[in-house]
């Protein structure tokens, strides 16, 4: 695979440190004020690949690697960084809080659908999912980085900050996981509603009665709403609509904190549980991002580690339920038909009768999430895989865009979200996404990682590759924002040249893409089983030649011959051992033992002839 993450995480990590010796964490892009999202998406860019790639740790002064001590320069020697890092994430901290409770607000990364009309102060302070899933990524890392870099603390003024530190990052890894349980949302609708007949129209691929789509629908989501009505107690306004069978639901998160959601019950320190105002509907793309930070609860790091008290690991197992059951539910719909699965008939289209390969993409995300939990059949992989390269196709990340391409508006200005429930503060507010092709790598990685049929996994990092390809020429190329995201002029002769806008987000969705290149690379290679027959047969012809060469020598030898011999035996000994995991190998180690057997049976029959 070309994509090297060790390497490109670095890049970015110089990037980085070189803007925060610059500006600090006060401003996330120039000529914006600050907001809870950015600041978070610039902390992880540092603190997420050091934590979640052990090559890259930060944590242990003394086992700090020299290239990651050489990228990280300009915040100070190995001593030094993890320090400017506690700092960094004091006071980001700091800067979140007001009154001693999280701000989770979306600050400029709102916008106002009304020409002319400014968003509210108010507005901007209004929590986001993304910032609660985010943090709880955030908060998590934080943890686990002072768990290990407390350790070495002998200064008691740094132990006193750190234990500081750690109590405000439950604090807000608290409030965000109440924020999001607040989130969630179920949204009931009448078979003839508009969301009804538009939810049938995309699954009906078959040309079938919409009587008989709803009762397979009903049949397929029987266990899914039984289990809403029955086990989801805390943080829905109300599931009396699911009790009426006859009704069609949707269920993930909405952009914020629901109208009408009751306050979650809890002893932790969460601040005062506002109320909602954000529209009682799922949305796809907060509900991806929700989905990615809950996974983040119940990683082998946070379990292994011990980051989450008793009353976290109650909230955590809340989320998980919700977090299970929303990709099943998606996935649900992705592969309703059999033969035809709604989700390859791109673009997808939303009950609100949207359409967008966003969309598509975001249905592709819960997809392999969903594959990825329940260890999916490579049927099941190899159509994703068709999805996904499609989806590159269209969205002209794999393919050249030519002047007036329709394209570039996936990418920017993005896919605009109409934030329901904000008009009530203001003017009606809109979230723009544009990290489509970052996304596509993640996913396409992170189906890869799953994948255990060679033809497949071969296209996926085929298909990685050529993504990493547009996104790498999308890199910044000079100034003080060099080697960050997002300069489109390179990939679109529409943008100006150099039309460079630095976009946290995107940079931080191509830090998540390179860790899950980074851990698919520590995999163990997919298993060949003709690879594992050949290995299998050539170690039974060295093993029974060996035992012949043994044999000639038994009788006494050159020194050398017997070194031959007890270097062929260790080679086919350790042929033996990898020849599970790494088939492969174990084939070369034996064809060498082989060679070398030859090499001494030439020798015999040539000294026997007198030569």
């Amino acid at each position: 695979m070309r994509i090297k993450p060790r390497q490109q995480l670095l890049e970015i990590w110089e990037a980085v440190a070189d803007q925060l010796q610059h500006h600090g964490l006060e401003h996330a892009v120039e000529g914006t004020e600050p907001n809870s999202v950015s600041e978070t998406e610039r902390l992880l860019c540092l603190l997420y690949p050091a934590t979640e790639v052990p090559a890259l740790r930060l944590d242990v002064p003394d086992e700090t690697a020299d290239d990651v001590l050489a990228a990280l320069r300009k915040l100070g020697d190995s001593v030094e960084i993890p320090r400017a890092l506690l700092n960094g994430i004091t006071e980001y901290f700091d800067r979140n809080t007001v009154g001693g409770a999280p701000v989770f607000a979306g600050g400029d990364y709102y916008d106002s659908y009304e020409p002319g009309v400014e968003v509210t102060e108010e507005q901007r302070m209004l929590g986001v999912v993304d910032s609660y899933s985010l943090s709880i990524t955030l908060c998590l890392a934080t943890l686990g980085f002072l768990k290990v870099f407390s350790r070495g603390l002998s200064r008691p003024d740094l132990r006193r900050r750190a234990d500081e530190l750690a109590a405000a990052t439950n604090v807000r890894l608290s409030a965000a996981m109440v924020a999001l349980l607040r989130s969630f949302s179920v949204s009931a609708f009448e078979v003839d509603s508009p969301e009804g007949r538009s939810l049938c129209s995309l699954l009906n691929r078959s040309g079938e009665s919409n009587r008989v789509v709803v009762e397979q629908l009903q049949r397929r989501l029987r266990p899914l709403r039984a289990t809403i009505r029955d086990y989801f107690t805390i943080g829905l306004t109300s599931t009396d609509a699911l009790e009426n069978e006859n009704l069609l639901f949707e269920c993930g998160w909405s952009w914020g904190i629901v109208d009408g959601a009751p306050p979650i019950q809890t002893s932790e320190e969460v601040g005062p549980q506002e109320p909602g105002l954000a529209q009682d509907a799922p949305y796809l793309y907060f509900t991806v991002v929700a989905l990615d930070g809950i996974a983040d609860l119940f990683s082998d790091r946070t379990l292994t580690l011990g980051l989450l008290n008793e009353e976290q690991q109650r909230l955590a197992q809340a989320l998980r339920l919700r977090w299970e059951l929303t990709q099943r539910y998606w996935s649900a719909l992705a592969r309703f038909d059999d033969q035809a699965w709604p989700l390859e008939n791109i673009p997808w289209r939303t009950t609100d009768r949207q359409e967008s390969l966003y969309f598509s993409l975001l249905v592709s995300s819960i997809l392999v999430q969903d594959l990825v939990r329940r260890r999916a059949p490579d049927t099941d992989l190899a159509r994703t895989v068709a999805v996904l390269e499609e989806l590159a196709v269209r969205s002209k990340t794999t393919r050249r865009m030519v002047p007036g391409d329709a394209a570039l508006a996936l990418h920017s200005p993005g896919v605009g979200l109409t934030l329901q429930g904000s008009e009530r503060l203001g003017p009606l507010l809109r979230w723009s996404v544009t990290d489509f092709s970052a996304q596509l790598l993640k996913r396409t990685i992170q189906l890869g990682g799953l994948s255990q049929n060679i033809t497949s996994h071969d296209r996926l990092l085929r298909l990685a590759e050529s993504v990493m390809d547009h996104l790498w020429e999308r890199r910044i190329g000079s100034g003080e924002n060099a080697k960050l995201w997002d300069d489109l002029s390179p990939v679109s002769p529409d943008v100006e040249e150099h039309g460079q806008v630095l976009s946290w987000s995107m940079t931080e969705r191509m830090v998540e893409a390179l860790i899950a290149a980074a851990n698919l690379i520590e995999q163990t290679p997919i298993r060949s089983s003709r690879l594992t027959e050949l290995a299998t047969d050539l170690l039974s012809e060295a093993d029974h030649l060996l035992d012949k060469e043994v044999m000639e020598a038994s009788g006494g030898g050159f020194v050398s011959v017997l070194n031959t011999l007890r270097q062929s035996e260790a080679r086919l000994q350790r042929a033996r051992r990898l020849l599970r995991d790494r088939p492969g190998t174990a084939c070369t180690l034996a064809l060498q033992v082989l060679a070398s057997l030859d090499e001494l049976a030439a020798a015999r029959r040539t000294a026997s002839r007198g030569y």
